[in-house]
């Protein structure tokens, strides 16, 4: 079992910056891959930015060049540097670790708002 817990979130005025911060525990070893997700209202959860145990990254169109996904593997970590926040990036944000055997874990969310 993989236990993750966001943190955070909260309100930013548009242009503004947030760092989510994601811990992990439990079996860290198993991890493979860990990523951000998340979702708006009456929209579906969509992948924001994704790292690998090396350090491969990839990152959702919308959001490149703003934000900067990083991990701390020895302090078993992952984070989310948004910067330029707009309002179309209003969502609750999940941190996502998905295992060698394709096991899917989850946070329970932190919610992002982008508003004037």
């Amino acid at each position: 079992q993989v236990q993750l817990v966001e943190s955070g979130g909260g309100l930013v005025q548009p242009g503004g910056s947030l760092r989510l911060s994601c811990a992990a525990s439990g079996s860290i070893f198993r991890i493979n891959v860990m990523g951000w997700y998340r979702q708006a209202p009456g929209k579906q959860r969509e992948l924001v930015a994704i790292i690998t145990n090396g350090g491969t990254t990839n990152y959702v169109d919308s959001v490149k060049g703003r934000f900067t996904i990083s991990r701390d593997n020895p302090n078993n970590t992952m984070s989310l540097q948004m910067n330029s926040l707009k309002p179309e990036d209003t969502a609750v944000y999940y941190c996502n670790a998905k295992t060698y055997s394709s096991l899917n874990y989850w946070g329970q969310g932190t919610q992002v708002t982008v508003s004037s």
